[in-house]
């Protein structure tokens, strides 16, 4: 595995220099040094390291949080902030900008090694969560007839495909959806009005606050109760919902 490169921000040298020998034990491999925000961006900007560790507390008309503020802004670089503060007031402002760790001063080389280690292994996770939502989005949005009929469910930490005509019925749960096919169920972390917009009105109708229904799944209506087709399920219609039901289905 490649050593991660590290970025320092530390405006005392002597401080910074045991960080980079603590580093350069661990197995790290330390691209800079700045003691100050300007330097610190600049350095950044064409660096772009994997992680940086960050003094709360450093020389210049910028503070260590406004410097990580920016790079959240422009760069998906991990920060963790090194300081010797842990009053209340700097720990409000600096959880703003979302770090990836905190280290109180004085710090040992194992507290060092395990923050930087939590914190590569969850930078990695949150970017495959991003590329995976912005391609969600880009399907969402796209125009292309060979997806507009295709929705991508997260399961197991893999995308799966589904065709919506294979979709019989969508259940609220919670703070999730399940969404039921003919051999299978989906639970995916979503609202029911959002799944709703992804399904599209034309093939889908929303029958009860919990419930949302294939209409050519549907097999019969009786006394407010849907059965789907091959009795998959029997799901109630609310009463707010079955006017909509009904102007949606093709009736004699």
């Amino acid at each position: 595995m490649d050593k991660l490169n590290i970025f320092i921000v530390e405006d005392e040298s002597i401080v910074a220099r045991d960080i980079q020998n603590s580093l350069t034990k661990l197995g790290y491999n330390v691209v800079g040094i700045a003691n100050n925000g300007k330097q610190a961006l600049e350095s950044i900007s064409e660096l772009l390291p994997d992680l940086i560790l960050m003094d709360i507390m450093i020389k210049g008309g910028m503070n260590g949080i406004e410097v990580s503020e920016l790079v959240k802004e422009k760069y998906n670089i991990p920060v963790i902030f090194l300081t010797a503060y842990a009053d209340q007031a700097t720990l409000s402002r600096a959880k703003v900008t979302e770090p990836y760790g905190y280290i109180l001063k004085p710090f040992k080389e194992i507290d060092l090694h395990s923050t930087i280690e939590m914190a590569s292994y969850k930078h990695q996770k949150d970017s495959v969560l991003l590329k995976e939502r912005d391609f969600l989005f880009s399907l969402v949005e796209s125009k292309d007839e060979k997806v507009k009929d295709i929705l991508f469910v997260k399961s197991n930490s893999r995308l799966i495909k589904l065709h919506l005509k294979d979709i019989y019925y969508v259940e609220a749960l919670k703070d999730y959806v399940i969404i039921n096919t003919d051999s299978a169920s989906y639970k995916v972390h979503s609202t029911m009005k959002e799944i709703s917009k992804k399904l599209g009105s034309l093939d889908f109708a929303r029958i009860h606050r919990s419930y949302i229904a294939r209409l050519d799944k549907i097999q019969s209506i009786d006394d407010q109760i849907v059965t789907l087709d091959k009795g998959k399920k029997a799901i109630p219609v609310g009463s707010s919902y079955e006017k909509e039901l009904m102007l949606k289905l093709n009736t004699l």
